[in-house]
């Protein structure tokens, strides 16, 4: 892909993301976030609540920092790859995994996670390790399920005996335990490892994530292994690991699983370089499924409202939590109606409908 290529499709993307959060009503999770949760996510959707920009408001600080990770990631992309199209490569793939697109859209905490683990590779690639344990706090404080990514660094800088590196890493993991800011855990095998896949196929894709389990797993038996391998691989096993017992919140794990993209990369390029031009047709076919896949999930993101308006049952539709209390809203408003009880209180009350005196 030539550099302007890249860049009018970077261009493109933005406008979409910011068409997205623009037009796309408050979910369900971002209604509850806003009136009822307490936390840095919560108070920035409150903070950009007041400005007179709709439903962007409320997005505006998640939109900034998902365009600042996909930043990072370029960045972090040109110092682990070795040539320009790699980079170029990677960075599409990280932009149109379902799961970057709709933490980007939709304010949630995720996204703020992500910033401060790409910053963190990127800093301690560049050699700026007095910086770390900034980051490291930031982090601490912005998202619960920290310990995996401290328990991951903490092991990387064992296995290569960065000393300093282990110290404030055992220090934020038994900060986490202390104060309880580690992920819950409890109740007996359930079952849910299936689940933990569905989802993890959900926010990839099914065949990048395919592709994904297999690269974690050679390099694991075979190759060398980066701090991004070491976050990706203990946060994925270690939900793997959770969802035999429990069901897994898969936002607690997805900000340390998402830069696996890189490495994935890397290794499919060192995989297909080793062959002879005539064996690499089918690596090249696999590669066009999956980047197919990628952007009809993106295409179906960005088109989803109208797909909904003309579902035929649209109950069935993904985004109907998201859709339903906003035509709700204004079907009781027209009507004269300003108070509403139902699940969909904390939605209604973005859209000024308060719960009825009872």
């Amino acid at each position: 892909m030539k550099k302007q290529y890249f860049q009018l499709t970077l261009f493109s993307y933005i406008a979409a993301l910011l068409y997205l959060a623009i037009t796309t009503p408050i979910a369900p999770h971002e209604a509850k976030l806003l009136y009822e949760a307490e936390g840095i996510a919560s108070y920035l959707m409150r903070l950009g609540e007041n400005l007179p920009i709709g439903f962007l408001g409320i997005r505006l600080f998640s939109l900034m920092f998902g365009v600042f990770s996909i930043i990072l990631f370029y960045q972090l992309s040109v110092i682990y790859l070795n040539k320009k199209d790699e980079v170029y490569f990677a960075t599409l793939i990280f932009i149109l995994l379902p799961a970057i697109v709709t933490a980007t859209i939709l304010a949630n905490v995720a996204v703020l996670a992500l910033f401060c683990v790409l910053l963190f590779v990127l800093l301690y690639e560049k050699g700026y390790t007095h910086f770390l344990p900034l980051v490291m706090l930031a982090l601490f404080f912005v998202h619960d399920a920290t310990v995996v990514f401290y328990v991951a660094v903490l092991l990387y800088a064992i296995a290569y005996r960065e000393s300093r590196l282990a110290f404030w890493a055992s220090g934020f993991v038994l900060a986490s335990i202390y104060f309880s800011k580690g992920i819950e855990i409890g109740g007996g095998p359930v079952g849910h490892f299936a689940e933990a896949f569905g989802l993890y196929a959900t926010i990839f894709s099914p065949l990048l994530f395919l592709y994904f389990f297999y690269t974690m797993y050679r390099i694991l038996l075979k190759e060398e292994k980066s701090l991004i391998w070491y976050i990706s691989f203990i946060a994925f096993a270690f939900s793997l690991l959770l969802s035999i017992r429990q069901r897994v919140y898969i936002t607690d794990f997805a900000p340390y699983v998402m830069i696996a993209v890189i490495p994935m990369v890397d290794f499919f390029n060192r995989t297909i370089g080793v062959r002879l031009p005539e064996h690499r047709k089918w690596y090249r076919y696999g590669l066009r499924v999956v980047l197919s896949f990628l952007m009809l999930s993106f295409f179906l993101i960005l088109s989803h409202k109208a797909l909904f308006l003309f579902w035929e049952n649209p109950k069935k539709h993904f985004a109907y939590r998201i859709y339903q209390p906003y035509f709700l809203a204004k079907e009781l408003k027209e009507n004269g109606i300003e108070c509403y009880d139902g699940v969909e209180q904390y939605q209604l009350r973005y859209y000024g409908l308060t719960p009825c005196a009872k």
